[in-house]
């Protein structure tokens, strides 16, 4: 089980002049879910003012704004586009009849007084169906959880590269290959997907009513990423050994009762078809790219995200690329959300990484990945700018004050609402 690797190797072959020619190049998207907020700070009561924009949706709330970037061809390009996207919501937004409203900030809601300011999204005529769907996950997991805010990175690799790994690789097809390599990565991700979310956290502070009684919110750095954030009540195992056993390992929880949709399982990382997001369309036609769900709304930035974590993913999954193969089973898959979930905490001296049944400071595992990551890019003589990526990234490992996590609890700690509307009003205006 999960070892898609067991006839043909997915590691890609650095030392191919063809790959190495595109092997910075890619797609990449951009979602990024914001809330409504009016000159109160108080979550929007009116309706979606974008109608049917393609790129301007909404999510679980009908105050819950997704900005969709279409995809593009850096890292650089794709934060521009939702930058562009940004401006026109904003702009809009500024001049309703209704009042003016402003994108919150953070991926934590503002202040809350129940459940009642929480209007779940009002699809009509032949979308109906995802109000119903809507209803269905309140009832379940409440309306509070639904107001969490993230990022969705989606990326895919350039055809040619995969074209110059498929030529190596033996396999039969071009086809089976790419879903092969798209699988193998799913599972690296999620391996090691607590490096991303230790690297980019940054939901330390909220407002106490986002959370039941005795649940601490400062315990976090990104609560979303949490125990107490996006997850099933069940740990979802999935099976990597081909697309197939993919979708049918989905099914399966569906089937269950466990789950009512494909869209309920709260997954980090997800594989996608082209076109329409259903598994049967992912069977049939195979994944057109990878979906990454563990990213916070970063409020340091306008737009929510830096180019350099995008980039950063990148050169990640490059390396994860490289690496020799191996199973991920039921209990590593367990074990590798686990570790997920302990990266989203706050206080970095009590967060440990299990592997194989060693346990690590978290810092310490980020430092060892990194290092691997800087002897592989020398060895194939990356550009500069790349080394100035891990740079950045190390900067947060050694001194936990450029962490994220750690700037933005010292600047909005005290009066996180007040300090929010006012950060949404100057972004709004000023971006």
């Amino acid at each position: 089980m999960m070892n898609c690797g067991k006839d043909f190797s997915m590691t890609f072959n650095f030392s191919n002049p063809l790959l190495r020619e595109f092997l910075y190049s890619g797609s990449f998207g951009l979602e990024r879910e914001t809330l409504r907020v009016d000159r109160e700070g108080r979550l929007s009561q009116i309706a979606h003012p974008f109608g049917e924009d393609a790129h301007i949706s909404r999510d679980f709330c009908e105050n819950q704004v997704e900005i969709i970037t279409p995809p593009t061809d850096s890292p650089h390009n794709a934060v521009e586009s939702l930058h562009a996207l940004h401006r026109k919501a904003a702009a809009k937004l500024l001049s309703l009849p209704t009042g003016r409203e402003v994108l919150w900030p953070f991926s934590n809601p503002p202040f809350i007084t129940g459940e009642d300011e929480i209007p779940i999204a009002d699809f009509r005529g032949g979308q109906s169906e995802k109000t119903v769907y809507r209803e269905y996950l309140a009832r379940k997991y409440g309306k509070k959880k639904m107001l969490f805010c993230g990022i969705h990175c989606n990326f895919s690799f350039h055809e040619s590269l995969l074209q110059a790994g498929f030529e190596e690789s033996g396999m039969k097809t071009f086809r089976a290959y790419k879903d092969a390599v798209y699988l193998t990565l799913a599972q690296r991700l999620l391996e090691y997907g607590w490096l991303i979310v230790w690297l980019t956290a940054a939901s330390p502070v909220s407002d106490p009513s986002l959370f039941e009684k005795g649940i601490d919110g400062s315990r976090y750095a990104s609560p979303r990423c949490g125990d107490v954030g996006y997850w099933n009540d069940f740990v979802p195992v999935l099976d990597y050994d081909s697309i197939e056993q993919y979708t049918e390992s989905i099914w399966r929880y569906i089937k269950e009762g466990a789950i009512v949709s494909p869209s309920e399982l709260y997954y980090p990382i997800r594989l996608k078809p082209k076109g329409e997001n259903r598994l049967d369309h992912l069977r049939l036609n195979g994944v057109n790219h990878i979906e990454l769900r563990m990213l916070d709304v970063n409020p340091l930035t306008s737009v929510g995200i830096f180019e350099e974590d995008i980039a950063f993913i990148q050169l990640l999954i490059l390396w994860l690329m490289s690496l020799e193969e191996s199973e991920l089973d039921e209990e590593s898959q367990k074990n590798a959300v686990n570790n997920i979930k302990n990266a989203a905490l706050y206080d970095e001296e009590r967060i440990f990484i299990e592997n194989n049944g060693e346990r690590r400071e978290i810092r310490e595992a980020a430092t060892e990945v990194l290092r691997h990551m800087r002897d592989l890019f020398l060895s194939v003589d990356a550009p500069e700018e790349v080394f100035a990526l891990l740079d950045y990234q190390q900067k947060k490992i050694v001194d936990a004050h450029n962490r994220y996590a750690v700037k933005i609890r010292e600047q909005y700690g005290e009066n996180y609402t007040a300090k929010g509307l006012a950060l949404a009003k100057k972004y709004a205006e000023s971006d």
